[in-house]
């Protein structure tokens, strides 16, 4: 009886027939090797690939002067990858031909799958069914290619790959664009970094970006990642991976399209609006340990820093990096950004600057030490280096160096190449246009940017990376899109189970003629009690401050004349310290995730919230509490008094363990009243909307 393949072993087979596989079929090679289905023989070809090539084309005998094949069928043997360029209905056929046979890959570049509608969606299912049914993985459709440089495998139809003697490094690129993968290659030479491999990922239709990184984890010869993002699709394989790079101490880093602050018209709740799609993926990024550049050159320039700096453990002081600079304007352009990006440009403490003094070097105590025209003799700036690497308030020195660098890189720029493997993380900013000088930096492994907006991107996105969080629930998969909203009174129900307190109430019909005896005293708040509407406020559905029963019977009726609601919510005033949201939603790419924002009716517009995945623990709850600002002055701001922090806190965990109830789509408390230290806190608000049918 054979023992099923281990994970461990799943992962090398597909490693193999992926990235590194002795035999290969190019389905649909052309005998043109200027048209986009010519190039992947060619490639092939110049690249000095070992492996056995097998063409296919039904309709010719040879191509590009190679013997052609008729089908997978009438081949020697099953290679082990196919790559597939023909037209889209042909490439499902050839899919199929492949699942037949045995081959264990089939890349597709056509288009015209989920990207070109329900149609398109359609054939991508096929393709799906494909692959559960024979076993076949799919990289794409609409893929580039795969490459592997180290083993010469170019199964790609980039044009980018007619580029001759592309280095060979330790990094793994993944793309959902196919050309990036082109664009990533040939600036890295320009800049002299080398890829182990690059994937374009496509569609996602079988193989995803995380699964085919993850089959790479274990190559000795990958130091790091860099992923260009299109979306987060499969998101959960994403995270999967990304912890397991980080287990193993292989950084990740990551550019993703589309940072624009519209929301996804999805949810009903102002967590939804808080919690626009972009700002989702940053905070799963972050989440997830992977390091969020915003530029596309800092995605590219950051890779020496990537197996530099060490990642920070959670809750770690802010980042901090020491400038040394021949040119004052210069350093000043990469300070301002790096600031904005939340990296203190610290100065030099007394220790150092008294070490400075020694060495003969006159600094003054700001956040920038400027060498002015002495840092261009080697040994100034050679000292100035050796004692600003070694001292303990820096987490990164970054150099930046003026004019010399053009014509004389070997006064400035040449002491920061001769640092290269200090102990602490060094990178570089030429001001001037200095090819030779940054070839010698990039040789050497020192970080090097031709911009000031892409250094400070690089250096701010590899400091503030954060160790992945675990999380403490099972995964959260969507079997149908949000349905049912409760009422006030229903949702309290939930709340209630999860041992969240919230304010007593009393339901009522809305058109009485006589107030009914309350439990508690006036005043008191009217709502209207519907599950119809979600923002009350919006259709005149709440009266506050309601202070006796010919109030209350007033209230009641205007609230029925407002909203033609048959019944309406009475709950006492309740007054605090402060006003928060906490918001809990399931996403439908990332999954379950908690929100704390200021409360209230302006939570939307002020947009001062923090955001994690679902469920968290305490620290990571009063960690969010300290990111969103307006909540900072119930600390204690000034001698006021401090609020109930310990309470809130409580509160945000017991909401995000939502994350363990498969039917609940969104849950949040608007406004939870936030009390003096020890009073606790009270929901005076709430809303639940469940899976499934409305």
């Amino acid at each position: 009886m054979l023992t099923p393949p281990s994970d461990g072993a799943k992962a090398r087979a597909l490693r193999q027939a992926l990235l590194s596989p002795q035999s290969v079929a190019l389905i649909g090679q052309s005998n043109d090797e200027t048209k986009t289905a010519g190039r992947p023989l060619k490639y092939l070809r110049q690249a000095g690939y070992g492996g056995r090539v097998y063409p296919i084309n039904a309709r010719r005998d040879e191509v590009l002067g190679e013997r052609a094949w008729p089908s997978i069928a009438a081949l020697p043997e099953v290679p082990e990858h196919a790559y597939i360029v023909t037209p889209t209905e042909a490439a499902i056929e050839a899919v199929e031909e492949c699942g037949r046979a045995g081959v264990a890959v089939a890349t597709v570049l056509a288009n015209g799958f989920a990207e070109s509608g329900a149609e398109g969606e359609k054939r991508e299912t096929r393709l799906r069914d494909i692959s559960a049914r024979t076993g076949i993985r799919i990289v794409g459709p609409s893929s580039l290619g795969v490459v592997n440089l180290r083993d010469k495998v170019l199964l790609t139809a980039n044009a980018a790959f007619a580029e001759k003697d592309l280095p060979v490094g330790r990094i793994f690129a993944a793309s959902h664009s196919g050309s990036l993968i082109g664009a990533l290659a040939s600036r890295g030479k320009a800049r002299s970094i080398g890829f182990a491999g690059l994937v374009s990922v496509g569609n996602e239709a079988d193989l995803s970006l995380g699964e085919i990184c993850a089959a790479t984890l274990d190559d000795p010869d990958i130091n790091g990642y860099l992923l260009f993002l299109e979306t987060m699709r499969k998101a959960s394989e994403l995270r999967a991976f990304a912890l397991a790079a980080a287990a193993r101490g292989k950084p990740v880093v990551a550019y993703k399209l589309g940072r624009s602050a519209q929301a996804r018209e999805l949810a009903v709740s102002h967590t939804g609006a808080l919690a626009g799609e972009d700002d989702v993926a940053s905070m799963f990024l972050a989440e997830c340990g992977i390091a969020r550049v915003e530029t596309f050159e800092g995605l590219i320039e950051s890779v020496p820093l990537l197996t530099r700096v060490p990642v920070s453990k959670r809750g770690a002081r802010r980042p901090t990096v020491g400038v040394v600079t021949t040119t004052a304007g210069g350093a000043t352009m990469v300070i301002d950004p790096l600031s904005l990006r939340g990296i203190d440009v610290a100065s030099p403490s007394v220790a150092t600057l008294a070490k400075l003094k020694a060495a003969g070097i006159e600094a003054a105590p700001a956040r920038l030490i400027d060498l002015t025209t002495a840092g261009t003799r080697y040994e100034v700036m050679k000292s100035a280096l050796d004692i600003l690497l070694a001292a303990p308030e820096f987490d990164l020195v970054l150099a930046v160096v003026g004019s010399s660098a053009r014509f004389h890189p070997e006064l400035a720029v040449q002491p920061i190449v001769d640092c290269a493997n200090a102990g602490k993380p060094i990178a570089a900013f030429l001001v001037p246009e200095a090819p030779e000088a940054l070839a010698r930096l990039s040789v050497a492994g020192v970080a090097n940017f031709h911009a000031p907006e892409s250094c400070a991107d690089a250096i701010a996105a590899m400091l503030l990376r954060r160790a992945p969080r675990a999380l403490a629930a099972t995964p959260h998969v969507i079997t149908s899109m949000p349905g049912r909203t409760l009422d006030e009174l229903a949702a309290y129900e939930l709340l209630d189970r999860a041992g969240i307190p919230r304010a007593p109430a009393v339901a009522m019909d809305a058109d009485i003629a006589k107030a009914p005896s309350l439990p508690f005293p006036y005043p008191v708040a009217v709502k209207v009690l519907s599950a119809e509407f979600a923002h009350k406020s919006d259709v005149g559905g709440v009266v506050l401050n309601v202070r006796d029963d010919k109030a209350l019977i007033a209230a009641a009726q205007k609230i029925h004349k407002a909203t033609k609601a048959a019944h309406v919510l009475v709950q006492p005033m309740i007054a605090g310290l402060g006003e928060v949201l906490i918001g809990y939603r399931v996403d439908r790419d990332v999954g379950p995730l908690v929100m704390v924002a200021a409360g209230g009716l302006l939570a939307e517009i002020h947009r001062d919230r923090a955001l994690r995945l679902a469920p968290v623990d305490l620290d990571e709850a009063h960690a969010m509490i300290g990111e969103v600002h307006s909540l900072q002055a119930l600390a204690g701001y000034r001698g006021k008094p401090a609020g109930d922090i310990g309470a809130l806190a409580q509160a945000i965990v017991k909401l995000s363990q939502f994350a363990n109830d498969p039917s609940i789509a969104e849950a949040e408390i608007n406004p939870l009243i936030v009390r003096a230290k020890g009073e606790g806190v009270v929901a005076v608000d709430a809303l639940v909307k469940l899976f499934g049918k409305a």
